[in-house]
């Protein structure tokens, strides 16, 4: 297969400029920076008039491409395919940097390219700016050389990191649906009971809140011992990418700081991201591990309570009462916590929830592991497409 190599900027217009023809009175998409997910999706389009928009946004057309210059978001992976969109042109958040595909380049092969790991590692090397403002320059697209095999091989590859990321979703989507299973029969079950008794939460779970341990004492060393911090807590798992370690020696010091199998943990500083309520359960591969400040644990006094425990925790009640307004400040205390008043069923109840519970949670273990593979699977073929082996 030929494949060259090509600047960016000489096969693609970068940040291009509204024409002069476009009216005041036209109506535009408008996406901001919320209507691009990191999954590379636009979720919501929204229509304005020009006159709206056409100062302090940035403009694009359908089948242009966009991603987000400012961190997190760059780092995150919000990116996207513009060409279903249901207006022709449209205006978004001045933090996307807007790519326009020339006649040589595919614009799925284009989205591809700027849409994975080790684009985002070598664009986050170039940042510029201060702490928590540092953005993607122009200047570094436009001097990115990319890989450019011919149109027709461009498409190829294209059409098969579609396929492979369809399958991605497909299963990631599985979960979500496990995930609502839960709660449903959580609500068959003891939604509908009007004489249920209410207790505060704590007569469920013991609440602890994390430690400060200084990060001047953080650890490299590969025995060191994980530390749960807001940022590992994610909708519905830990994600240990972003990792911080104590001192495997000095862990003994702070064993009322230990985490278990089956703890439940709340990020209580910006709980609600895009993706939802920042609430997991830890299981075997998340310990040893200690809780750090800012993170809420909570634990089931009876283990037969953990999976009530988590459907409590998850439930949109509980997200309700910590978060009864959309302008609440993003952060939980324990005492909001500790005064949410939970459905106390039965013992018996409770087990034969966790009996049903038990079921589901195998369904997702499988599903997880078939998550792991296709995601594996689509980092190793991007690997492969743009070094010319795929």
């Amino acid at each position: 297969m030929t494949m060259h190599v090509a600047r960016l900027d000489d096969v693609c217009e970068i940040n291009p400029r509204m024409p002069k023809s476009i009216s005041d009175d036209d109506i535009a998409a408008f996406l901001p920076m919320a209507a691009v997910s990191e999954d590379g999706l636009i979720d919501f389009e929204e229509k304005r008039p020009v006159r709206e928009v056409k100062r302090g946004y940035t403009y694009f057309e359908r089948g242009d491409v966009l991603v987000a210059k400012i961190t997190p978001c760059f780092e995150n992976g919000k990116a996207a395919r513009t060409s279903e969109l249901t207006r022709p042109f449209g205006f978004g958040s001045t933090e996307f940097h807007v790519l326009r595909a020339g006649k040589e380049v595919d614009p799925s092969y284009l989205f591809h390219l700027i849409w994975n790991s080790k684009f985002r590692e070598v664009g986050a090397n170039n940042m510029t700016g201060s702490a928590g403002q540092k953005r993607v320059p122009t200047d570094f697209l436009k001097r990115l050389e990319i890989p450019l095999p011919p149109l027709p091989e461009q498409r190829r590859i294209a059409a098969i990191l579609d396929k492979a990321d369809a399958l991605r979703r497909k299963r990631k989507r599985a979960i979500e649906l496990l995930d609502s299973l839960t709660q449903s029969i959580f609500k068959e079950m003891f939604g509908g009971q009007s004489r249920q008794i209410y207790a505060p939460i704590t007569e469920l779970a013991d609440l602890q809140v994390g430690f400060a341990f200084k990060s001047s004492e953080y650890t490299d060393a590969s025995d060191g011992v994980k530390l749960c911090r807001g940022t590992n807590v994610l909708p519905g798992e830990i994600d240990w990418s972003d990792l911080a370690k104590w001192p495997k020696t000095r862990a003994g010091e702070f064993s009322s700081f230990e985490l278990r199998v089956g703890d439940v943990v709340v990020a209580m500083d910006r709980p609600w991201i895009s993706s939802g309520f920042k609430v997991a359960q830890l299981t075997e591969s998340d310990v040893p591990s200690l809780l750090v400040q800012r993170v809420a644990r909570l634990r089931a006094r009876q283990k037969t309570d953990r999976a009530y425990l988590l459907a409590i925790v998850t439930s949109t009640e509980f997200s309700q009462h910590l978060k009864p307004t959309e302008t609440t400040v993003p952060h939980i205390s324990p005492i909001e916590i500790r005064q949410y008043a939970a459905p106390i069923p039965s013992d018996r109840e409770r087990a034969s929830f966790s009996a049903a519970i038990s079921k589901v949670d195998g369904m997702r273990l499988r599903t997880r592991n078939a998550i792991e593979e296709a995601v594996s699977l689509f980092s190793s073929l991007q690997s492969r497409a743009f070094s010319g082996r795929l």
